[in-house]
């Protein structure tokens, strides 16, 4: 049986990689519906879908802008409505068709699952980013190298070999998915400790310490530095067309 090994504080935290029948994964997305989740965009009130931007259609969660005439920074993300600590996270994601006009040029085949994040009820009207650990999702342009799964850091710092990062983003050293393809992403985050990020079974990024740290929203209850130990998951909606068909998560906070 493969298995992962992680090094935690001087103890060997083992996790199998193929006995998921065996473990009880939840289904964060069920394939039909929103159920379980809610969506935050920025300009619109808590749960208000503007323009039909997040849909269920054929069992895939789709970000779509094909009810925009214009991106005007109505940056969105959808949060399942419970905190978890410590846990692996799969998510199956791709880009398809066009970004919407307007929308800006780093976007482009841009997206993200925000861990540790603020709940959605808590973020301001105008909000455009939760304060949240962002594992980034980036697509090819069919020419370039453009690595995905980096981490970015909206109002919260990181450490990677004991330096505090406090630069926006990161890279990660994945290889460059170009096209409409599906990649499949895992995330193994380990309370306020340690997270790793792997794509298609290659682990790519690793840091330590998420905390608060940068500028923060109007009205943010958590002081700079604070480690933070739990939070949401969410997905991002950021003027590109994005599809998600899988998103699963193993509580590790009862093992």
């Amino acid at each position: 049986m493969k298995k992962l090994l992680y090094l935690l504080t001087g103890a060997l935290l083992t996790i199998s990689c193929n006995n998921s029948k065996k473990e009880n994964w939840i289904q964060l997305f069920n394939g039909k519906d929103f159920t379980g989740w809610d969506i935050k965009i920025s300009g619109s009130p808590l749960n208000v879908n503007y323009k039909n931007t997040f849909r269920v259609e054929d069992g895939v969660m789709k970000i779509n802008y094909d009810e925009y005439e214009n991106f005007n920074n109505e940056f969105g993300h959808i949060f399942y409505n419970k905190p978890f600590t410590s846990y692996k996270l799969r998510i199956e994601y791709r880009f398809t068709g066009d970004q919407v006009p307007g929308g800006p040029s780093w976007a482009f085949r841009n997206s993200g699952v925000m861990l540790h994040s603020q709940s959605a009820s808590s973020m301001n009207l105008n909000q455009d980013f939760p304060v949240s650990i962002e594992a980034q999702f980036l697509g090819g342009d069919g020419v370039s190298e453009r690595t995905t799964g980096n981490v970015c850091t909206p109002g919260t710092h990181i450490v990677i070999n004991d330096q505090l990062i406090t630069q926006h983003c990161t890279n990660s050293v994945s290889r460059t998915y170009h096209g409409d393809i599906w990649v499949h992403a895992e995330f193994v985050v380990l309370g306020d400790s340690i997270i790793h990020h792997i794509i298609e079974g290659d682990t790519v990024m690793t840091y330590t310490k998420p905390q608060v740290g940068g500028d923060l929203p109007e009205g943010f209850p958590l002081a700079q530095g604070t480690l933070l130990k739990e939070g949401y998951i969410c997905l991002q909606a950021e003027s590109h067309p994005v599809e998600f068909r899988k998103v699963e998560l193993l509580d590790l906070s009862t093992k």
